[in-house]
């Protein structure tokens, strides 16, 4: 695999998890803290999930397998 190829599925996979996981903390921390610190633990899963984005990948088929069988 190339690097650029892993290099795109790190970018979409990462900024898809950080607003994911920052719009969680809205809803777990309320509004003001949720934006106001909420960006911290998104950045940080953002950064993980994205460079461990191929067993996401995975992860997410076999739940979505799991749940529909």
């Amino acid at each position: 695999m190339k690097m650029e190829n892993y290099l795109i599925g790190v970018w979409i996979v990462g900024v898809l998890s950080f607003i994911c996981i920052w719009f969680y903390s809205f809803f777990a921390w309320g509004f003001l803290i949720g934006l106001i610190l909420g960006w911290l633990p998104a950045l940080i899963g953002g950064f993980l999930f994205g460079f461990l984005w191929p067993l996401v990948i995975i992860t997410l088929i076999a739940m979505i397998f799991l749940l529909f069988v």
